[in-house]
């Protein structure tokens, strides 16, 4: 995960990452509402920036000491968290074109994790590892539930009749937040408890096989040399370590959140000003909250660990669909705006051939540089039909 020194904590408060998102909410009271001009447009974005990587940081600590798998899980919620809010936010003070921002983010993040994600983290680990390996069982799950979620919840509402468009009636709306509920704590339950062992990093032929440390991690038997392939240069941070990385965490996810929000309203007139369609907001704000995800993901492939990338990719995949549909689903009432989550014919198109490539890319359980390009060329395809529809 991270090299994480056994220092005290005072000495922590002294880093960047933790005085960084402090000073990021600053400016929120003398932005918040407010219309800025260039000078503070560029001062959020770089405090925005800097609360991601610290977000990164501090998320990655708090899964280095929890380990594998439950470590994966820290960052996809927190991307959750930040999604949920701005969806919410842009959707309150939003017009007509408000009613797709939910469908529009939620599938930005779907292809974004199963394209970006994964098919960085594959071509980053195949180039410095030449063939990557990952357990096949846990990652095809994943990939299953994630596929059945966006069929339910962004497909099935383009077919349904009950209402016209694409949009579900009260009821189909509920089922589809409890379908998603249930079995987004179906696939935690069995990735956390009933079958750890599936997503866990795989021993390579050319190393000893790993173990199951006592905190869920892979780590060698009994051989200090293989420590080089396990990642696990240092011992894991202590509990106040932790603790201090927790509670700046939740820092930096309301700076994140804050300054997003600020900065929402230069990122559509932005969008208008090049002449995109609104729609494309949604992208820019996937690729903004899967940032933490993406950069901690391509740090595990340069580690060969790539089971921790593919965690990584279609967790916060399955977290942004599982959990911010329902969320969206109870807001819903109370939002001025309909909202439309049914996809169009080119997005069902992507997605199609998005589940098809990845089962061709996980059923082996190794791949290459080619997986991992083909996986970018379908992201690219898809940003550019999202700007050019």
């Amino acid at each position: 995960m991270v090299r994480v020194s056994q220092s005290r904590v005072p000495s922590l408060l002294t880093r960047w990452t933790v005085w960084a998102p402090i000073l990021a909410l600053v400016p929120l009271p003398f932005t918040w509402g407010k219309h800025i001009g260039p000078a503070w447009i560029v001062i959020v974005a770089v405090l925005l920036g800097a609360s991601v990587l610290a977000a990164v940081h501090h998320a990655e600590v708090v899964a280095h000491r929890v380990g594998e798998p439950f470590g994966s899980l820290v960052l996809a919620v927190a991307v959750t968290v930040i999604e949920v809010a701005l969806i919410v936010t842009l959707m309150v003070s939003g017009g007509s074109d408000a009613s797709t921002l939910a469908r529009d983010t939620v599938f930005s993040a779907v292809m974004i994790t199963c394209n970006g994600i994964v098919g960085i983290s594959l071509l980053v680990g195949a180039i410095r590892h030449d063939t990557v390996t990952f357990n096949a069982e846990g990652t095809g799950a994943a990939l299953a539930c994630v596929l059945t979620l966006a069929t339910v919840c962004l497909v099935l509402p383009t077919f349904t009749s009950s209402v016209s468009g694409p949009e579900f009636s009260g009821s189909q709306l509920t089922f589809a937040a409890i379908a998603s509920l249930a079995l987004y704590g179906l696939f935690v339950v069995t990735q956390t408890v009933r079958h750890r062992d599936f997503f866990l990093p795989v021993a390579r032929e050319d190393y000893r096989p790993l173990a199951v440390g006592p905190t869920g991690g892979a780590g060698p038997v009994d051989d200090p040399s293989t420590q080089e392939y396990d990642g696990e240069h240092a011992d894991p941070p202590s509990n106040r370590e932790a603790l201090l990385s927790l509670g700046m965490l939740l820092v930096s996810l309301v700076a994140v959140v804050g300054l997003a929000k600020v900065e929402s309203k230069p990122i559509e007139d932005g969008v208008g000003a090049l002449g995109l369609p609104h729609s494309f907001v949604g992208v820019i704000i996937a690729l903004l909250v899967l940032a933490p995800e993406t950069l901690a993901a391509v740090n595990a492939a340069q580690r060969d660990r790539l089971q921790i990338s593919l965690n990584l990719g279609y967790g916060s995949a399955m977290a942004s669909i599982g959990l911010t549909i329902p969320v969206i689903a109870l807001a819903s009432i109370w939002l001025p705006t309909p909202l439309h989550l049914g996809l169009g014919s080119t997005q069902i198109v992507l997605l199609a051939i998005t589940a098809a490539v990845g089962i061709l890319t996980i059923v082996p359980g190794r791949a290459t540089r080619l997986q991992g390009g083909i996986h970018l060329i379908l992201l690219v395809a898809f940003v550019f039909l999202a700007a050019n529809p």
